[in-house]
């Protein structure tokens, strides 16, 4: 009997693998695919977007310096430069329906509590080098990895679920489905799955041009639809608005892939040979809970929406983070009564939002006569400082706030990279996946109010380079600011606040 199997060894999965070996419960993790690299998730066909957010997440658990390397990425253009007390100006800002924008335009003093981190921006990366790293660090923490196992079967009994895969029984407290946008968990286990119908196929293939010069680099609306081109050689993206009504069961051929490039770029565009290619569509579905009793979803088996901006993958990410220490507590008898249902009523809405963005980019590019005059009006009001910084904020992923029910703007926020004086920074003393009080004024009462929970919580005390103003700040395991304190130091309130998200080793069963 585990405390949980993951269904699924993606990036969502193996991130959440890890949170929850970090909260001390035993894990099993059933992946479909029996070989762990593929060309699906090398580059180009497996880039991918990771948004500020997900830096932040990674540097958070001491992973984002591998995962910088696997990428081949610079970490002076993620983080900020060594010795600064105030964050730089932002210098990226992701488009919307491949509209530039420029983050000179961003309004940074209306962006709150930010300060210098070696996690700022987000960066390019590839499934394969992602995976790779969350497998390494998944052995280490004693996860089970069974490869070439798809779910096939579960039930769910009083106190655990069954879990059938690769002709084998698997029992444990909890099943979470991380297995993709056609996901088997989420079928099984009968999960509502709504939302809105496609307006287009998309196309991402890796093909030899025969004349490759027709095409230019980049991101390219036309009257009949979009593509796409990035820098690694045969990499082509289209977006064909069919409605969606492309059979995607049947295979892609280069004849068909040619005839779609042709009519949405009006050229005469010859594709010598393709190697690889797949399709999607832009169908923006979520369920409508991501719990049914012991079973819980996560990543694409909890919502799906176009890949425009890149959000999928972050979107995933957020939800593991917010879910592993919330699980591991729950199947260890840890938990507080009810925190396991704060998973959904916090990511759900966040998921809802990103599903929105994808719509409206969406329709902001289907052709049509009216189109231009939409695009151009779009385009203007988001190159305003205000467009410009929604934009930024809607995209980054550092300014999402949960609301926890405190009116302070900090509080459900994801916390600023406080730095003591030492150097010691709150990224470095979340890297174990436990809570963090960080007090700055060494206060006595709270160092004792803190040590009912010192199994949970790791108490932090001195002065800080820059404090933004705070005496005192209690942090989740996932980053987010649970309480803090300027002036008022009131133990009570901490309290309260702790024992909502920690239960004291004294009340424990």
């Amino acid at each position: 009997m585990r405390d949980v199997v993951i269904a699924g060894g993606g990036p969502v999965g193996l991130f959440l693998a890890t949170e929850l070996a970090l909260g001390g419960a035993s894990v099993l993790v059933l992946e479909r695919d029996e070989e762990a690299t593929s060309a699906w998730k090398a580059l180009p066909l497996g880039l991918r977007g990771l948004s500020a957010g997900s830096a932040e997440t990674f540097y958070r658990r001491g992973l984002l310096d591998a995962v910088l390397s696997a990428s081949h990425a610079d970490p002076a253009k993620v983080g900020a430069a060594p010795g600064l007390t105030e964050a730089p100006d932002p210098h990226d800002v992701s488009h919307f329906a491949g509209m530039s924008l420029d983050a000179a335009d961003i309004d940074v003093a209306s962006l709150p509590w930010r300060l210098p981190s070696p996690a700022m921006e987000g960066f390019m990366t590839s499934l394969e080098a992602v995976t790779s790293i969350l497998t390494e660090r998944a052995a280490e923490l004693g996860v089970h990895l069974l490869r070439g196992t798809p779910v096939t079967a579960l039930a769910q009994h009083a106190d655990h679920v069954t879990v059938t895969a690769g002709g084998h029984d698997h029992q444990a407290r909890y099943l979470v489905g991380c297995d993709g946008g056609r996901s088997t968990v989420r079928s099984l286990a009968g999960f509502d799955f709504v939302g809105t119908d496609p307006l287009f196929t998309g196309y991402a293939a890796q093909v030899t041009f025969a004349d490759p010069d027709q095409l230019p680099l980049g991101f390219h609306l036309t009257d009949n639809g979009m593509y796409l081109r990035t820098p690694f050689p045969g990499h082509v993206g289209m977006m064909d608005f069919d409605g969606g009504s492309f059979d995607r069961s049947q295979p892609l051929t280069r004849e068909h892939l040619q005839e779609v490039l042709r009519r949405i770029t009006s050229t005469d565009v010859t594709l010598s040979e393709v190697r690889l290619a797949s399709s999607f569509t832009d169908r923006a579905m979520q369920t409508t809970t991501y719990r049914n009793g012991r079973v819980l979803l996560a990543g694409d088996a909890a919502h799906i929406h176009s890949p425009l901006g890149g959000q999928g993958l972050n979107l995933g990410i957020g939800d593991a983070v917010n879910l592993g220490w919330k699980l591991a507590a729950t199947a260890r008898g840890t938990a507080p009564e009810g925190l396991l249902d704060t998973y959904t009523s916090e990511r759900h809405s966040v998921g809802a939002a990103v599903l929105d963005w994808s719509r409206a980019q969406v329709a902001t590019m289907k052709p049509g006569p009216n189109a231009p005059a939409l695009r151009k009006l779009v385009h203007e009001l988001l190159r305003t400082t205000d467009g410009t910084t929604l934009a930024y904020r809607r995209t980054t992923g550092l300014f999402h706030r949960y609301d926890l029910g405190d009116t302070h703007p900090l509080v459900g926020s994801t916390a600023p990279d406080f730095c003591f004086e030492d150097g010691t920074r709150l990224g470095d003393l979340l890297r174990h996946g436990r809570g963090v009080l960080l007090d700055f004024g060494a206060d006595d009462t709270l160092r004792s109010a803190a040590k009912s929970h010192q199994d949970q919580i790791v108490y932090r005390s001195g002065p800080a380079r820059n404090a933004l103003g705070f005496t005192a700040v209690l942090v989740r395991p996932d980053g987010v600011v649970a309480w803090a304190a300027a002036e008022d130091r009131d133990p009570s309130s901490f309290e309260q606040a702790a024992t909502r998200w920690f239960t004291p080793a004294q009340r424990r069963p």
